[in-house]
């Protein structure tokens, strides 16, 4: 019996591992699409309409083609399109700040505060080995709420302020989320890599889009 027991405990753990093996190759490369496509928004000088246009087409594809091709080959391709997609909304903003006095150093702090709370979450994830799903409805309420906070402050209250206070509490709950979703990988949670990626990604996108706001507030840009 502990033989059985053994070899079902090695089967389990290889297919966590190679979940998340799967996971950061995958964002890895969605994340050099991503750049690349930045880059080519930044180039054509896109305008911060179709980074819009840019942006609901990647919610749209996240909402509806994604769950449709997650479980074959053609959820990769849906993964870069979402990368594509939301990199290139990227672009009008990043032109915004580089034009800037101090704006190369504004993105580069951005880009390296992302990728330490990323780096920082994942050893944590990986090292307690606890299970944060229950952060998942704290997640999706607060969400919820800083979309209607958000709409609230463009149409109405139009405060500097609380658009920064939205800032911070999205670098927070992104955060929280790569938590939750990393310890599901490592836990077996989550059996799809494509998923996986794509909602890392997303995270990793808003919480680099918060972190510029905020210190462009700060930087006076």
């Amino acid at each position: 019996m502990n033989i059985f027991a053994n070899m079902a405990t090695m089967r389990v753990t290889k297919v966590k591992n190679k979940v998340l093996s799967d996971t950061m190759k995958l964002l890895s490369y969605t994340l050099v699409f991503g750049g690349l496509s930045s880059w080519f928004s930044i180039s054509i000088g896109a305008s911060f309409g179709s980074a819009i246009v840019s942006s609901i087409a990647a919610i749209v594809v996240i909402w509806f083609v994604l769950p449709r091709t997650q479980n074959s080959n053609m959820g990769i391709l849906t993964a870069f399109a979402v990368a594509g997609l939301l990199g290139y909304s990227l672009g009008p903003m990043l032109t915004h700040y580089l034009a800037t006095p101090n704006g190369a150093n504004l993105v580069m702090q951005a880009l390296t505060g992302t990728g330490v709370s990323f780096f920082a979450i994942s050893f944590y994830a990986q090292n307690t080995k606890k299970d944060f799903s229950f952060l998942n409805g704290m997640i999706f309420f607060a969400m919820i709420g800083i979309i209607v906070l958000y709409l609230i402050n463009i149409f109405f209250i139009e405060s500097s302020f609380v658009s920064l206070a939205i800032s911070f509490a999205v670098v927070l709950i992104m955060g929280a989320f790569m938590l939750s979703q990393m310890s599901a990988i490592i836990n077996g949670g989550e059996t799809n890599y494509i998923s996986a990626t794509v909602g890392l990604y997303l995270a990793l996108h808003n919480m680099f889009a918060s972190l510029m706001h905020i210190l462009g507030v700060f930087g006076d840009d």
